[in-house]
């Protein structure tokens, strides 16, 4: 019984539903494909081996690398919203299972960048490979109309959550 509850809370809006039989069927799909993707996210999670502040660290790290940038642990603290002692001990924890390396800076001998392992970069990308393959999957078979009206509604949506702020 208190599965149901939880099943069904993630699926409940805190405010009327909207008017119209194809907006509460819009309102149903998004709210169902945010527990699938908190479903995914905590799949990810298990799979990492790694609590959620590291592996959203190392996901941080992994795509400074892919942009060709360099992030140090200041850096982190910004991005993970935590503070320094939490953010040492992300990196000390990445670097004892060799997922991270600290590179020295190459003017300031006081400070280092953070550097994913090619094996964090691989699991990273193993980890997020299934998941955001379906997406591109489904999105590829939606035709270009269909996408680009899909596209213009989620920013909608997006953009009022973030005007909330």
């Amino acid at each position: 019984m208190p599965q149901n509850i939880i099943l069904n809370e993630s699926e409940h809006l805190y405010a009327p539903e909207p008017a119209s039989e194809a907006g509460r069927a819009l309102s149903a799909a998004l709210l169902r494909m945010r527990r699938a993707e908190q479903r995914q996210e905590a799949s990810a999670l298990g799979l990492s081996g790694l609590s959620d502040l590291d592996l959203r660290a190392l996901r941080y790290l992994v795509q400074a690398t892919r942009d060709e940038r360099n992030l140090g642990p200041k850096d982190l603290i910004g991005m993970l919203g935590t503070s320094s002692a939490n953010v040492t001990n992300v990196v000390d924890r990445l670097v004892k299972r060799h997922l991270v390396a600290r590179v020295e800076h190459p003017s300031d001998r006081r400070a280092h960048y953070l550097r994913p392992t090619a094996t964090a970069i691989s699991n990273v990308e193993a980890i997020f490979m299934r998941h955001h393959a379906a997406l591109v999957s489904e999105i590829e078979e939606i035709d270009e109309a269909d996408a680009g009206t899909a596209a213009r509604v989620l920013e909608r949506l997006t953009r009022a959550l973030d005007e909330l702020d």
